[in-house]
This record gives C-alpha cells, sequence and structure tokens, in this order.
C-alpha cells in the first residue's frame, strides 16, 4: 500500500532528498512540473490550441506552475501566467523557474495579479485552470489577494488542476483556511497527503494524481506512517487463484443471517454480492415465513427457515439452530434487515458470543450491540465490522455522526484499537482499520453510492472473500476498493444520480476482471519471457 503522510513528513523527505541524496531542488520541480503536464495530457488527450491559464503564488508551488506552464506550451497550449507577486518576490527556486518560462515565452505571458475584477475575463477565457498557488506549508487563513485568487478560480466554472494540494486546504486535516480552490483533479507529489482524504479534502480534491519525483525509496520507507492507501496493485496480490482443478468447495461456503419481513432485499443483496465476488456457495438463514420470497428472489443462493417471532423476526429460539449453521460455514455474515426487535437484539447478542470463525457484522447486528459492545471481546475470531457513520456513532459512547465523521481515521483506528477488531467505516473516502490501529483509506467508491443496499452489497464482498480464505484486513481492504470499483463502473455506465445497489452487484465481475488483468497478462509475460 501507499503511505500518506504529513506536510512535516513530506518537508522532511524533500530534505533530504537535497541535502543527502544530492538532487536538486530545480530537478525536483522539473519532476514536479512535468507530472502536472502529463497528468493533464492523459485525462485530457492533446493540448494543442487549449488557452491554460496557470497561477502561480510566490513559493515552490508556484516554481511547479512556471515548468508545467513551459511544458504545456512545448505541447502547443495557449499558455498564460498569472503571477501573484513580482519576480522580486518570489522564492529563488521559483524564479529560476519563472525566468526559464519567459525566456521561450515573453514576459508579455506573465500578467502581474493586482485585482480580482482585473483578472476575470482571463479566467474566464480559458478551457483549463492550473492552481500553483500555495503548497503542503500553509497553516493560517488565506486573506487578501490569494483569496480573491481562490475566489476568481472557484467562480469561473472551468476545470481546475491543483499542484500538489488545493490552495487553502490544511495539507494534515483537509480544513479550510479561510478560502480553498475547488479542483477537478490533484496532482500530488511523491506520496499523498492526509487532508486529501478527510474532511473537506474531499470534495475539494476531485481525482486525486501521484506522481513520483524521484525521492530514494528508502527515504519513503523510512517513514513512520499508520495510514495508507489501497491500491489495485495491493488487492490484485490479494486476490485468491482459481485452479483449474478447483470446485465449488475451494472457494468456501458463506453463511448470512438476515432478512426479516419487509427486508428480505437487504439479504438477497448481500447474498449474491458474495456469489459476485467469487464465493463457491451462499446459505442464507431467514425467518420462516419470507423464506419462500428470498428462494423466489435468489436462484443461485440456498436458504434455511428459522423460528420467528409475531412481527415476522428471528426469534431467541433459533439460537442453538443458528449455531449449528454457523458452524457449517467457512465464514458468516450477521445483520442486513434483521430488525431491532427486542427478540431479536437478544439473539444477535448471543450469537455475537459464540462466533468462531471469519465474520462480518453490519446493519442491525450492530444495532443490537449499542452499548453492549464489550460482547465483542468474547468472539474467538476478531470480526471485520462495517458501520456507516450513525451505527459507529451508537457503538462509541458520548460520539454523533457529526463527530465521527470530523475524525473518520482517528474513530475507526481508536474503535479497532480498543476493541480488537476490525472497522470498515464506510461513507466517503471509506476508512479500514485494525486491531493494530493502522488504517487504509480506499480511493475508489463515488456519490452516486450513497443509496439504500450499498452497504449490504459490501458486506456480502466482504463475507465471499473471508469463505475465499483472505485473512481478515485483506479481506476488508480488497472488498472495499473492488466494492468502489464497482460502484465507479455503475456511475460511468449509468450515471450517478440514478445508481441503485443492484448496478453495483452487476459491476463486480468487471472490477474483479480489471484489477486481475494485469496480474495475469504480467504471469504470461513473465513465463514467455523465462523460455526466450
Amino acid at each position: 500500500m501507499t503511505k500518506i503522510i504529513t506536510a512535516a513528513q513530506m518537508q522532511d523527505l524533500d530534505r533530504r532528498t537535497i541535502s543527502e541524496a544530492h538532487i536538486p531542488a530545480t530537478t525536483l520541480m522539473e519532476r514536479a512540473g512535468s507530472g502536472v503536464a502529463s497528468c493533464l495530457e492523459q485525462r485530457l488527450g492533446p493540448l494543442r490550441g487549449k488557452t491554460v491559464t496557470v497561477v502561480c503564488g510566490k513559493g515552490n508551488n508556484g516554481g511547479d506552475g512556471f515548468v508545467a506552464a513551459r511544458l504545456l506550451r512545448r505541447r502547443h497550449a495557449n499558455v498564460h501566467v498569472l503571477a501573484m507577486t513580482p519576480i522580486t518576490d518570489l522564492s529563488r527556486d521559483a524564479a529560476t523557474m519563472y525566468k526559464q518560462f519567459v525566456r521561450g515565452a515573453g514576459k508579455s505571458s506573465v500578467r502581474l495579479f493586482t485585482s480580482k475584477s482585473q483578472i476575470q475575463v482571463l479566467l474566464q477565457d480559458s478551457d483549463i485552470l492550473i492552481d500553483a498557488l500555495l503548497g503542503t506549508g500553509l497553516s493560517s487563513a488565506v486573506t487578501g489577494r490569494y483569496a480573491e485568487a481562490i475566489d476568481s478560480i472557484n467562480e469561473t466554472d472551468r476545470p481546475v488542476v491543483a499542484v500538489d494540494l488545493p490552495s487553502g486546504l490544511h495539507a494534515d486535516t483537509g480544513m479550510i483556511l479561510g478560502r480553498a480552490v475547488r479542483a477537478s483533479l490533484t496532482v500530488t507529489f511523491g506520496l499523498p497527503k492526509l487532508g486529501l482524504y478527510q474532511n473537506c479534502g474531499i470534495d475539494l480534491a476531485g481525482e486525486v494524481a501521484v506522481v513520483d519525483i524521484g525521492i530514494p525509496p528508502a527515504y519513503i520507507d523510512s517513514v513512520e506512517s499508520r495510514t495508507t492507501l489501497i491500491t489495485e496493485h495491493e488487492v490484485r496480490t490479494y486476490l485468491p487463484r482459481r485452479q483449474p482443478s478447483s470446485h465449488k468447495g475451494t472457494f468456501g461456503h458463506v453463511g448470512i443471517i438476515a432478512g426479516s419481513v419487509g427486508k428480505t432485499g437487504a439479504a438477497a443483496m448481500a447474498a449474491r454480492a458474495a456469489l459476485r465476488v467469487g464465493a463457491g456457495l451462499v446459505t442464507v438463514a431467514v425467518p420462516t415465513s419470507v423464506n419462500d420470497i428470498l428462494e423466489a428472489k435468489l436462484l443461485e443462493v440456498m436458504t434455511v427457515p428459522m423460528p420467528e417471532t409475531k412481527a415476522r423476526t428471528f426469534a431467541r429460539t433459533s439460537l442453538d439452530r443458528l449455531v449449528a449453521f454457523m458452524t457449517a460455514r467457512t465464514a458468516i455474515a450477521i445483520g442486513p434487515g434483521l430488525s431491532t426487535h427486542p427478540e431479536t437484539v437478544e439473539l444477535v447478542q448471543g450469537l455475537t458470543k459464540q462466533l468462531d470463525r471469519p465474520a462480518v457484522l453490519d446493519a442491525d447486528a450492530l444495532n443490537a450491540l449499542t452499548g453492549r459492545t464489550a460482547i465483542l471481546a468474547s468472539c474467538k475470531t476478531p470480526p471485520i465490522i462495517t458501520p456507516h457513520p450513525g451505527e459507529m456513532a451508537r457503538l462509541e459512547a458520548d460520539a454523533t455522526p457529526q463527530t465521527v465523521n470530523s475524525d473518520r481515521i482517528g474513530t475507526a483506528s481508536r474503535f479497532a484499537r480498543e476493541r480488537g477488531l476490525f472497522v470498515v467505516l464506510k461513507g466517503a473516502r471509506t476508512v479500514v482499520a485494525r486491531p493494530d490501529g493502522a488504517v487504509a483509506i480506499c480511493p475508489t467508491g463515488n456519490p452516486g453510492m450513497a443509496t439504500a443496499g450499498t452497504g449490504d452489497v459490501l458486506t456480502g464482498m466482504v463475507v465471499g472473500l473471508l469463505a475465499q480464505g483472505l485473512p481478515s484486513w485483506e479481506a476488508a481492504c480488497a472488498a472495499t476498493y473492488l466494492h468502489g470499483a464497482a460502484g465507479d463502473l455503475a456511475a460511468a455506465r449509468n450515471g450517478q444520480a440514478g445508481l441503485i445497489a443492484g448496478d453495483v452487484i452487476e459491476e463486480i465481475p468487471n472490477a474483479l476482471k480489471l484489477t486481475g488483468q494485469a496480474s495475469a497478462k504480467n504471469k504470461s509475460n513473465e513465463m514467455w519471457n523465462a523460455l526466450m
């Protein structure tokens, strides 16, 4: 996984690279600006004839912008630079890059930012804007001309590329310091910054691309970071290989305890997702009176009817039968659509005490543990819980959904460490935490997935990977990444507004295929190369 770091850690990496590895700061700047130009071209295609305005501050962020401007001009873009200060106020390295730019473009290509009204026409006439105003060192509120420039960029309604970090965003907390640029794409250098993945950074950063600027790998390895970014490469290494001799038993038997009257859809979606992610067998235990409904919905899934209450939810008398049900399965999921009927809540608490195999607890299983989280300590195998912020707040004393969302990384890490389990805290940039407190952030997913049932799909995917033998951490990270990737494919096909959970399920095979394709191709190439 890729480490996610603080501004101070990045500054230390830059310092070591310059002073110990003897790579000049201007070389790092050149690579950064080149990365911006390349990422822009990769996403928009040839830039010939496009009008690009680069807004440059006085520091190194502005220097990166001058490099990008020079390289985009070589690609035959029509480039303008808006400088926030005269050349005499630029940092030494930024001034060097300014001179290189004007040597080819001429001084007339650089305009000095004087007032908001004077530069709005130039911004409006641009096809693309590049924000190279402020970098990771910002710690106080943006005011004056810089605030005016940020407002102007945001009001222009043009695609914006942020250099390293949207200007005005705190690099560590993701909070807005007075004003902040809203970017379509953020090209960040070396390693991703923590603020891009939490609080306002989630909305302001847009797509995040990480560019290698040549920091020695040994220096990166030495950085202590408990927060990482889940990557496609990492997920690819987690996925089980499917040998020619495989049979359905090879890929595990999922047991799902879910459903109640009016909520059989949750059970059905979890079951289908488990199959779609590769589980060999899936059986769902449901209250007796809704068993036929679920059977009608599911062709490839088996069902087992269980004793129920008058409200058509699981009865406490089903405890022994459900314990036997769990014993016969490879991995267990409990929660989707169970209801919070008092008798069902009591049953869930009893089942949780007897969990002795890989398991995921979600939805009403988590609600049943409100105020009783100590029960989780009795699980012989640490379970995976998949709360949304509201469920997380109910599990944590004195928490609210707002306080959970304001510190998603800290909340997930603390709960996982204190309870000795795995947490998948759902939401924008889902956070996965493990018992030692380490955290991984998922870069996939989109707002279209904020719809009923997508959490049930994730539950099914997690338990499906657990049944195939993935350890809990790998299963949680891989399922979360693939869930978001499937959602992104569904949104690309259907748009975000109309996306439903069933669309995500249908795209799971494609997400698996795209993630595994490179692996299969690389393996094939290795085999042929060995013969040559």
